[in-house]
């Protein structure tokens, strides 16, 4: 199997691999990222075209793990072998107004919106949708980069000068209560299965740590109803998930991401089947797995700088991620899973894990 990729999340795609005979191939550009570290990869550009056709020809399948990857450059693969999830998946992904024309046509909520690309644009959309809101770019943002909180129209400025050009969104910032976000995945045949939600807490436009399961039954009915909806739209195959905000008890969906995700990474020690066994499962043409949670579960991003290994190790029920990556601040180096049989132990240890780790 072909990822184009070796960070993090391709790293623990290869490692789920093993346990099922499936042995990985990345491309990436530096032999010491993450997934290097554990399985063959060809050396250079992402987007170079000999070394994708190299990837394609020694692979029975092709994915990826993240989604900035021009869509046009994979588009030659797909004559060799499979290219999946599929490119129109990776495509909408990319640009936050064709997400939310898509989510728009499915009938799933998003917050008002328009398309800006110059100055006056940007006056008139904060005029019209009011503030406060969120000026964004469409392409390339992650992690809470390339985004500005507008709060008053005095700072509409402030706003231009600091992300301004072409290829913006601006966004009605929304008030809500929570974060959660829905793990699904299908097969080539259609069959979907859901992991349980996930509650995530951010800070800076990065996620901190999530908990899961999060019992709100109208809440997952609905959720899992909307990612079906976008699944079988798209015909897709693989790991999807969407980001919502619960707005008044509803839901608001943010963006959605193509691939295995962060707020997934407890479903390694969390349930039955892990978010990265099921990607590849459902990309093999193998049977999907279980999504059990077998217990209460918390994730804690290692952020800008490992923690004391030592100590958290010391808690009953912690599992601890190291990605093999150079300290940098901001940068997700790691993570730890917390399982407990019932939610008030898991939050009684969440609290004593924060406790050791600095975010950096």
């Amino acid at each position: 199997m072909g990822i184009v990729g070796a960070g993090q999340l391709g790293r623990m795609l290869a490692l789920a691999g093993y346990s099922l005979g499936v042995r990985c191939l990345f491309l990436d550009r530096s032999a010491q990222s993450p997934g290097a570290q554990v399985a063959s990869t060809l050396i250079g550009d992402l987007e170079d075209a000999a070394l994708l056709a190299e990837l394609a020809a020694r692979s029975d399948v092709v994915t990826f793990d993240w989604e900035n990857i021009s869509g046009s450059v994979l588009q030659p693969l797909e004559s060799v072998t499979k290219v999946r999830p599929p490119r129109a998946a990776l495509e909408v992904s990319q640009d936050r107004l064709a997400e939310k024309k898509l989510f728009t046509k499915l009938k799933i909520p998003v917050a008002a919106h328009a398309a800006v690309d110059n100055f006056k644009e940007l006056v008139s959309a904060a005029r019209k949708i009011g503030l406060p809101g969120v000026l964004k770019t469409r392409r390339l943002g992650y992690d809470g980069k390339g985004q500005f909180v507008l709060r008053e129209i005095s700072h509409i400025e402030e706003a231009w000068q600091a992300i301004g050009g072409t290829g913006l969104i601006y966004e009605k910032f929304q008030a809500f209560s929570r974060e959660v976000s829905l793990v699904s995945v299908r097969s080539a045949a259609g069959h979907v299965v859901f992991y349980p939600l996930s509650a995530n807490t951010h800070s800076e436009g990065i996620l901190r740590y999530s908990v899961a399961p999060f019992t709100n039954v109208s809440l997952e009915r609905t959720a899992q109803r909307y990612l079906k909806l976008i699944m079988n739209e798209l015909k897709y195959i693989g790991v999807l998930t969407v980001e919502f905000f619960v707005v008044d008890g509803k839901l608001v969906a943010n963006e959605m991401a193509p691939r295995v995700h962060n707020s997934g990474h407890w479903t390694i020690e969390g349930c039955i089947t892990s978010q990265f066994e099921n990607h590849l499962r459902a990309i093999c043409d193998l049977p999907l797995g279980s999504t059990r949670p077998l217990g209460h579960a918390a994730m804690i991003n290692f952020l800008g700088k490992m923690p004391d290994r030592e100590r958290l190790l010391a808690i009953e029920g912690l599992a601890f991620h190291d990605y093999g990556k150079e300290p940098r601040p901001g940068r997700k180096l790691g993570h730890c899973t917390i399982l407990k049989a019932r939610p008030r132990e898991r939050n009684q240890v969440l609290a004593d894990a924060l406790k050791l780790i600095k975010w950096a």
